[in-house]
């Protein structure tokens, strides 16, 4: 009889702290089996600024999801986010031995050695190298050289990296909980496993998770992972931007743009919209969007720029999936296809039982996406050692299409 696998995803966000307990059945479905969360304190663009605060927080989600899966918790899959996250996409080649001509575990290990052979900025480590294609002596998008015949091996790599120390200072805050980390994981690698089809990423889609801090993205083609990064922006800049300019709380601001504003400019109603809390005061809907629109612009702008440049806006057949807390916000899909000139889709929820309201919300998309992650991850590969070999066999999750 196939085992049961518990799994835990932790996403210490910008605004909310999330752990998500999964059990992954023998025939591959998943069970959330309960979830602990907590507003994030000590949490600034998605990195950790106060440790002592954000155990507090991790402390009080750690007991919640305890409590309601009835799961003792030791290990979790940790998800990281950051503007020091970057990425970018290399090549590795080399000749297979004339004696031997089959190509062998060791020979992908090489070329992905050789790939990953790329400048960095030293105080950086990688978190991922994802495959997107091999070749074998010129034969475009071989899935799977092993055991092939050939003498030129290639394969094309999306990389991952960020601070070394900014992501060691994450595992460290878990650690002293005292939590073990299984594995680190981009945010929106995690949330395209729950929020992305196979149908989606051979077709070409661009996922955009926008949190309160961060708004992260990654980009599919062909089935391969051939963008992704962060960006500092998310939607508590704009209540903040909100607050400022109203000359009010940023908790009354919060209420105004979650009840009443719209970042999009189109089919406004216009009229006074009453402050609560602030007697007398009102806002001019028209004011209120603009407000709001200024900076949805601003972020989506940066997110599509180097998209653009790169000619990958074009390929996205199957267009710009939202997800994350604040692309709940009203609005945000009318300025997305204003920037990009791409349809968004409506993130689909993911096939896997427990809480409905879970994989309805995208809020969760990261966390539960851990728990598909790791599912993926044990299906590839024998377990090794934590931490170890951060990445080693992601390629396969995400490769060529499959």
């Amino acid at each position: 009889m196939a085992v049961s696998n518990i799994y835990v995803g932790l996403e210490i966000g910008t605004s909310k702290v999330c752990m998500v307990v999964g059990e992954v059945r023998g025939d591959g479905a998943i069970k959330i089996l309960g979830v602990g969360q907590h507003p994030a304190a000590g949490v600034r663009k998605g990195e950790i600024v106060d440790p002592e605060t954000v155990q507090t927080c991790l402390h009080d989600a750690l007991a919640r999801a305890e409590e309601r899966s009835d799961v003792e918790v030791n290990t979790v899959f940790l998800a990281v986010t950051g503007s020091h996250i970057q990425s970018l996409n290399n090549r590795g080649t080399i000749r297979v031995a004339d004696e031997q001509m089959e190509i062998n575990g060791e020979d992908l290990e090489e070329v992905k050695k050789i790939a990953r052979d790329v400048p960095v900025p030293k105080e950086n480590g990688y978190i991922h190298s994802i495959i997107q294609h091999y070749y074998v002596d010129g034969q475009e998008k071989v899935l799977n050289p092993l055991g092939m015949l050939g003498q030129k091996l290639e394969a094309d790599y999306h990389i991952i990296h960020g601070v070394k120390t900014r992501i060691q200072n994450s595992i460290k805050c878990v650690r002293e909980v005292p939590l073990e980390v299984e594995d680190i994981v981009f945010s929106p690698v995690a949330a395209a496993q729950v929020v992305l089809n196979r149908e989606a990423k051979n077709e070409g889609a661009l996922l955009i998770d926008v949190g309160g801090g961060t708004t992260d993205y990654i980009c599919f083609v062909d089935g391969a992972v051939v963008a992704s990064g962060c960006v500092p922006i998310g939607g508590d800049h704009i209540t903040n931007d909100i607050a400022l300019v109203l000359k009010i709380p940023l908790a009354r601001a919060e209420k105004l743009k979650v009840n009443h504003g719209s970042a999009s400019l189109k089919n406004i109603e216009h009229g006074e919209i009453a402050i609560e809390g602030e007697s007398g005061k009102t806002v001019e809907q028209e004011l209120l969007n603009q407000i709001m629109n200024a900076r949805a612009t601003e972020l989506l702008s940066v997110v599509a720029e180097p998209l653009q440049k790169q000619g990958l806006l074009e390929k996205l057949g199957k267009g710009i999936f939202l997800t994350g807390g604040s692309s709940l916000m009203t609005g945000i899909g009318d300025v997305a296809e204003d920037i990009f000139g791409i349809p968004v889709q409506k993130a689909g929820s993911a096939a896997m039982s427990g809480p409905s309201a879970l994989f309805e919300n995208p809020q969760y998309a990261t966390p539960v996406g851990l728990i598909r992650y790791a599912q993926l991850l044990d299906e590839q590969r024998p377990k090794k050692g934590t931490l170890s070999k951060l990445g080693k066999s992601f390629e396969r999750i995400f490769g060529g299409g499959r």
